[in-house]
């Protein structure tokens, strides 16, 4: 599994750090990369983990840790980098340590420097808690740790100017220079007539990749004499003010001051403003924060943005809807401290962030149900760092962001507190709950209940926004420990729904306390309330996930009461529903339910072929929960047509897919029947032993693997996998596949491999034909299984 950063610019060699690197990383299992801003820890660190990724079986994780500002989200970004869907209610850290416990991987926490507690604390708990894992961090202080190890990551060295400047060449700071000026100035080379002028220059800007890559883009205009003087000029200005301030933060405050000055106005208020945007952003993410009417148009944005990439302070990268941006960390709070000297645009800025956030989680809210699920999480995942800015904006004071120890570019601003207002805790209220079926069906359910939680104590009010906060925080309490507070927090929402008159929430609620009683084996009661529940149908304003998962339970209550006729009519009108939105999530539920139908039926052909088709959709959503289940009734299925091996595979691979949503399994007695007679009629056929070994196979498996394996008819010889297809593949068509997973057009894979369109559609072709697929969606799918 590969979660690097895209390298979008040559890499200029480090020989020593990497040697260095490498070697600790050997022998230690924490290693951190130290070092002022701007000096190249994040690419460094990127370009290690690159290369050992072979030896860590497991993967590499890449967890970046500047967009965050709440310590208690490092435990949740890293669970979300290890694919790990927690329902726990236990610690965080608990359950990332029983979820890497045994595996070999290394974990790259990237910026650590203004969350040091919480990073030291989450690497204890690693360290202390596994035996197979290490980490690798970047951060301007140590994290203080007995068993950590520190690379001091220096600026680049740069030759004496006037002394003998033949092997110039050899010396990363100019070569960085000659590589980054090339992309602005074509042609552009190391001579005999501009290497002391050049080494000068770097030297100047001591050998800091960041300052010496900010200059280079000068060279559109300039020449480097030029440069050197103008530089000059802006560094005796600047160090004529504080002389307090750290020589190398002096250099960086001198080249980052020029870049800004360089800049239109436009282009300055524009960096300003997307200061607050965390992480990457589109374009339109740009042009809602940035454009206020006056100052700054709509249309204007565009032309600014573009002048940004032209000087490189935004970096551009690809992204799942095409091209993103991104401040670097150093660049964004600069930008920061230009919008905090600004009496109130930072709270305007930030409040039109958060309701750009708010309009396109509405936005990807009301197209859930229907063809484009995947794509509207892939567009969520990539904005996760904006929603938790969004969230943390509306939740508490504005301007918390502590600097650290050591001086960001720029002197410190005083900063003044503002409360969040009723109207801004409202807002993030309404945010996290219109996010519902994020947290439910895409794997995030730990922070959903977290920014409930904080949402729903920061407005008490009775609103309609904290009916659906209640009850989407019921829905999230998904393990046995919590079914007592998530039916009270369903049961408070319908209250106060009923009371407001709001019939599309109390009916959400509805569907939240009949899913409790079904966790809690209260399997007459949950039939009697999903038949009334139906039988009201669909309500003004009900989404249309949540009347088709009325149905799903209604059958799911019907299969396990033996009801199997009347469960099958309800999938089947339910699955038409599906049908004609073109959705996916649901209707993988509805077949697992025409599976379980079938099996009470003992009607195992049928059975079987449902399971198969929910088993291909749900890996297909990534829907883990439902495949270990669906994996449990596929064993049972196997059991009962005497394939017992397949059975015990598949079970070993359920109980291993469990591990990336807790600790255990947990769910009702009767919903977990399927596992129990499965295992007990194998173990009858196999014996013990022959059961522990097949188990075992399946717990070493892939879900995408294992999949493959429960699709494998009795007594046929197994379909080809997409893990056997992937020997297949060329290395080109490899990397064509990776860059259609990240939603790139063919277009845009051409650009990007610098080949002909034509070319990339025979790759794409290809690749659909030895995997078997019809779809790039299905590429994506697979190659994010791979992962």
């Amino acid at each position: 599994m590969r979660h690097l950063p895209v390298e979008t610019t040559s890499f200029v060699d480090r020989r020593r750090e990497q040697a260095a690197g490498r070697e600790l990383l050997t022998r230690a299992r924490l290693v951190t990369l130290t070092g002022p801003g701007g000096v190249g820890k994040t690419t460094l660190a990127a370009r290690l983990a690159a290369r050992a990724e072979r030896t860590f079986p497991d993967g590499v994780r890449f967890v970046h840790l500047a967009g965050l500002h709440d310590p208690e989200l490092v435990p949740l970004a890293v669970a979300d980098a290890l694919g790990l869907h927690d329902h726990s209610a236990g610690p965080p850290s608990d359950a990332l340590v029983a979820h890497v416990r045994d595996r070999k991987l290394l974990l790259v926490l990237d910026n650590c420097e203004h969350l040091l507690p919480a990073c030291a604390d989450l690497a204890a708990a690693l360290l202390h808690g596994t035996a197979g894992v290490r980490i690798l961090a970047t951060s301007r202080h140590r994290l203080g740790l007995t068993e950590e190890n520190l690379l001091d990551v220096r600026p680049l060295p740069v030759p004496d100017p006037d002394g003998d400047l033949s092997a110039a060449d050899g010396y990363p700071a100019l070569a960085l220079f000659a590589d980054r000026a090339a992309a602005v100035v074509p042609g552009f080379t190391l001579t005999a007539g501009n290497r002391a002028a050049v080494a000068r220059l770097c030297r100047r800007l001591d050998g800091l990749p960041l300052a010496i890559e900010l200059a280079a883009v000068r060279m559109r205009v300039l020449g480097v004499e030029q440069l050197l003087e103008r530089l000059d000029d802006r560094y005796r200005l600047l160090t004529s003010g504080s002389p307090a301030a750290l020589p190398r933060h002096r250099t960086l405050r001198a080249a980052v001051d020029w870049s800004h000055e360089l800049c239109g106005e436009r282009e300055q208020l524009v960096w300003a403003r997307l200061s607050v945007a965390a992480g990457g952003f589109d374009l339109e993410t740009a042009e809602a924060v940035c454009a206020d009417g006056t100052s700054v148009r709509r249309e204007d944005v565009l032309e600014a943005v573009a002048g940004l990439v032209d000087k490189s302070v935004l970096s551009r990268e690809p992204g799942p809807d095409g091209v993103r941006y991104r401040l670097l960390d150093t660049l964004r709070h600069y930008g920061l401290e230009r919008l905090r000297g600004q009496d109130g645009d930072e709270a305007a800025t930030r409040r039109r962030h958060r309701d750009w956030m708010l309009r396109r989680a509405a936005q990807c809210e009301a197209a859930w149900f229907g063809p484009g699920q995947r794509d509207i999480v892939a567009r969520l995942r990539a904005d996760q760092d904006n929603l938790r800015a969004a969230l943390d904006f509306s939740l508490r004071a504005v301007g918390d962001e502590a600097p650290p120890s050591e001086p960001r570019p720029g002197p410190d601003v005083a900063l003044a507190k503002r409360r969040p207002g009723p109207d801004d805790a409202l807002v993030g209220l309404r945010l996290a709950g219109t996010l519902w079926f994020y947290w439910h069906a895409c794997g995030a359910p730990r922070e959903g209940r977290y920014w409930l939680e904080r949402a729903l104590a920061a407005s008490p009010g009775p609103s309609s926004e904290r009916a659906r906060g209640l009850w989407v925080a019921g829905l999230l309490a998904g393990c046995p420990e919590d079914l007592t507070r998530g039916r009270r927090r369903a049961e408070e929402a319908r209250e106060l729904a009923l009371r407001l008159g709001d019939a599309a929430e109390a009916a959400h609620a509805e569907y939240v306390i009949g899913v409790v009683r079904l966790f809690a084996d209260e399997l007459p009661a949950a039939l009697a309330h999903f038949e009334t529940c139906v039988a009201r149908g669909r309500v003004p304003g009900q989404h249309l996930s949540l009347v088709g998962l009325d149905q799903v339970e209604l059958a799911c209550a019907l299969g396990f009461l033996g009801h199997a006729d009347r469960a099958v009519e309800v999938c089947e009108k339910t699955l038409r529903l599906c049908e004609e939105h073109g959705e996916e999530w649901v209707r993988s539920y509805v077949l697992r339910m025409l599976a379980l139908a079938h099996t009470v039926k003992r009607d195992w052909p049928r059975a079987e072929r449902y399971a198969r088709e929910a088993l291909r959709l749900k890996l297909a959503v990534n829907d883990v929960i439902g495949l270990a289940l669906t994996l449990d009734l596929t064993a049972r299925i196997a059991a009962e047509r005497s394939a017992h091996e397949r059975a015990a595979v598949l079970l070993g691979g359920a109980d291993h897919a469990w591990t990336s949503v807790d600790q255990g399994r947990w769910g009702s007695e009767t919903l977990n029947s399927a596992r129990r007679e499965a295992e007990s009629c194998a173990v009858r056929a196999l014996g013990r032993a022959g059961f522990t070994s097949a188990y075992d196979r399946g717990a070493g498996l892939t879900l995408t693997e294992l999949v493959g394996h429960a699709l494998q008819e009795p007594g046929v010889p197994a379909p080809r996998t997409p893990e056997s297809s992937r020997l297949r593949l060329t290395p080109r068509e490899a990397q064509v596949a990776e860059l259609v997973a990240e939603g790139l057009a063919n277009q845009q894979i051409a650009d990007r491999l610098v080949i002909a369109r034509r070319t990339a559609e025979g790759h794409v072709e290809r690749i659909l034909n030895k995997l078997g697929f019809n779809t790039r969606t299905q590429i994506a799918t697979w190659v994010t299984a791979q992962r």
